[in-house]
Formats: C-alpha cells, structure tokens, sequence
C-alpha cells in the first residue's frame, strides 16, 4: 500500500507534533506514560524554585515540580502555591509528611519529602494539600554562625587598636626614656641585692665557729639537765608531799581562830572610836591629849634644870653633916606637885 507524500508529511507532522508534547512534559515533569500522583503545598516564597526541579525523598528523586504560581493575596505563610508529582507509584505520603523547600546542593534547588515517625493517620489522597515549610539554606546557616563570629572579630579588632595605640604612646620620646631609667634602677636594684647576698654569706662564714661554739654550749647545758633529772624529780615529789601535807592540815580550825581574833580586834577598834578605856580617852579627849603635852613639857624642864644644877636639887655632906632637904620656891612646888598628880597610880 501506498501512501501519498502528502499523507506521509501529515504523518510526520503528527508524531512530530506529539513528541514535541511529550517531550515538553517530561521536561516539566511528567511521565511519558502519565499516572503520577500529584499534590500541592504553599510557602511563603518560591526560594528561585524553577519548573522541572527534583523532588526528593532520603536523596532519591521520586518527582518534578509541575507548576508555581504566586498568590499575592494569601496570608504571608501562602503566598507560593506549588504543585508536584510523585512518579514513583509504590510512594505514599502519610498524613503528617512534610514538605521543605530548600537546597539538595550548592546549585540545585528542590523539594524534600519529610517522612513521619509513624502512618497510623492514614495517607494523603492525590491532589490533596501537604504542609510546606522553608529550609534554611546553606548560607544562611553559614550567615547565622558566622555572624557572631564576625562580631567577636571586630570587638577584637578595636581592642588590639586601642592596645596598639596604648603602646604607640607609651613607647613615645619620654615614655622610651623612662622605661630605660626603670631598667637602669632596675639593675641597680640587682647588683645592690647581689652585694648584700655576698655581705651575707661573709657573715655567716664569720658567725659560722661562733654558732657552732654556741650549739655546744646548748649541748652542754642539755646534758646537764638529763643530769639533773633525777634531782630535778626529787625536788618535784619533796614539793608535792609539802603540799599535801599543806592541804591536809587543819585549814578550817585556823581560819576559825582569824576570824575571832578579827572579831576581837574590830571591838576594841570600836571601843577606841567611841572613846572607851585609857587608849580611847586619850585619843577621843583633847584635854587629856593636852594636859599631857603640857606635862611632858614641864618634866623636861625640870629634867633640863636638874642636869643643869644638880646641886639645887640633891646635896651630899662628906662629913655627915644633917641633910638639911631640898629649898624649892613656891613655883617651883606648885610645878612638882601637878606633874605628880599627873602620873597614874
């Protein structure tokens, strides 16, 4: 059988034209053979998601992207409508399955299926909604980490300047010249410390004999003791036997005559205030006290006239002659008779 070429060129024509839709569509995404599942998501943003983009699940594509529309008027979580395939027909997405937007590599973008835990809630039925949400690419992590790294970097730097600046003027004219004036004391310090180091091992090797002459005294005198231990102990035990015999005596009996005698002592005290007996009168009476004074003064006298003229008072006759007695003046009897009166019988 023949065919016309016009037959043979519309032929042509109609499998170009359906290979050149199959073709487009598996660009897209489809299959060839179509019967994928699809669902759709909504982000916040497309994140320069592109058409035909892998859909992956544990790193394994199992889709494309089929279409992105942008819806303006969603709230700001929906404002990316994006729909998808899933050609692998042994996959379902269990309900509580994820969807993430974000990078598979450092070129591709992609979506990634999120499995759940568990697919006791079922299975989500195609065409139906999965919940989206945004991975943070890899160079916002990179941004996140390396910002307050970055921050610490400069907080460092401005220190090392201030620090540079401190030591730029301190190392100035007058701040070199005093650093060196310092180091100048510095060393004399030192060599002065070293001149008393050798000052001191010189007098130590002079006091060196005379330290040692003085341990062996202390060494003596130790011995001595050891010595005089036994002495030294009996003098102790002599001590304590004294004591004893001390406590043991009749402590209570002596106190006992103390204290009468006190007694004693405090009554005649008080017979003596109140100007009872010949002491109390004599310090209590004033006229007594007087009487006395007076007394004594005129004895003295009379004593002072005796040694003065004996002869007026006692006369001695070598030949028996009679004693004719002694002359006194009236005055002079009147004075005698008083201090005679005066002396207690």
């Amino acid at each position: 059988m023949k065919f016309s070429k016009e037959i043979l060129a519309g032929l042509i024509a109609i499998i170009a034209i359906v290979l050149l839709v199959v073709g487009i569509n598996f660009l897209k995404g489809y299959s060839l053979f179509g019967g994928d599942n699809t669902y759709t998501a909504y982000f916040p943003n497309s994140g320069q998601l592109m058409v035909s983009s892998d859909v992956t699940l544990n790193g394994v594509v199992i889709g494309k992207v089929l279409e992105i529309h942008n819806m303006p008027k969603n709230n700001e979580s929906r404002r990316v409508k994006i729909k998808f395939s899933i050609s692998e027909s042994n996959i379902s997405l269990p309900k509580g399955t994820m969807v993430e937007l974000g990078s598979l590599d450092l070129l591709k973008k992609g979506l990634i299926i999120i499995y759940p835990n568990s697919d006791k809630n079922g299975y989500f039925k195609p065409g139906d909604e999965v919940p989206g949400k945004m991975a943070v690419d890899m160079f916002s992590q990179v941004k996140q980490y390396a910002d307050p790294i970055s921050q610490k970097i400069q907080s460092l730097i401005i220190h090392i300047d201030d620090m540079v600046n401190s030591l730029s003027g301190v190392f100035d004219k007058n701040g070199t010249s005093s650093i060196t004036l310092g180091i100048q004391e510095l060393r004399s310090t030192i060599k002065n410390i070293g001149g008393l180091s050798l000052d001191m091992k010189k007098f130590l090797a002079d006091e060196k004999r005379e330290l040692g002459r003085i341990m062996g005294h202390v060494e003596s005198i130790a011995y001595n003791l050891k010595k005089s231990n036994d002495v030294v102990t009996k003098i102790i035990g002599n001590s304590k036997k004294i004591t004893d015999e001390m406590l043991s005596s009749d402590f209570k009996g002596t106190i006992l005559e103390a204290q009468t005698t006190l007694k004693k002592l405090n009554f005649a005290i008080d017979d003596i205030n109140q100007g009872k007996g010949t002491l109390g009168k004599l310090i209590k009476d004033e006229k007594l006290y007087n009487e006395l004074v007076e007394s004594n003064n005129e004895l003295q006298e009379l004593v002072d006239d005796l040694q003065a003229n004996p002869k007026k008072y006692v006369h001695i006759s070598v030949f028996g002659k009679k004693n004719k007695g002694l002359e006194l003046t009236n005055q002079e009897e009147m004075k005698l008779k008083k201090i005679l009166d005066s002396i207690p019988e």
